[in-house]
């Protein structure tokens, strides 16, 4: 019962880390990625899925390399961080990334996708 009970409290609080990186990630950007995505928008939708996903690789990376929750969490806070970072240097160092989100250059909502899970990738390889 308690490797069930394990898995339920780490698969709650990544769901709830995962919501809280959403919020932030689309509080941060200056466009609606989700209305965007409503509309059809393949650009909002690889960048926003790409900080998502790596994200994500951060969350199992932290759950597989870390001895309690509070430490699981801790990372996960940090993986937040960094991924913030990570999407205010590139956008700097790219420029115009609002204008190409809203035309709906899909090449660079894909950059901005794959930049964000290279960072997701070796922000979890870092845990370990």
């Amino acid at each position: 019962m308690n490797a069930i009970l394990n898995y339920l409290v780490h698969l709650a609080l990544a769901a709830l880390l995962l919501v809280v990186f959403f919020k932030a990630y689309t509080w941060l950007t200056p466009y609606d990625e989700v209305k965007l995505i409503r509309q059809g928008n393949h650009a909002a939708a690889f960048s926003l899925g790409g900080a998502l996903l790596g994200f994500s690789l951060t969350i199992a990376s932290s759950i597989l390399h870390t001895n309690d929750v509070q430490q699981f969490v801790g990372w996960a806070f940090g993986a937040m961080i960094v991924q913030a970072l990570g999407y205010a240097v590139t956008t700097r160092c790219l420029k115009m990334a609002q204008d190409q989100i809203e035309a709906d250059n899909s090449a660079f909502g894909g950059l901005l996708g794959t930049i964000s899970l290279s960072i997701g990738g070796i922000n979890a390889a870092c845990i370990s």
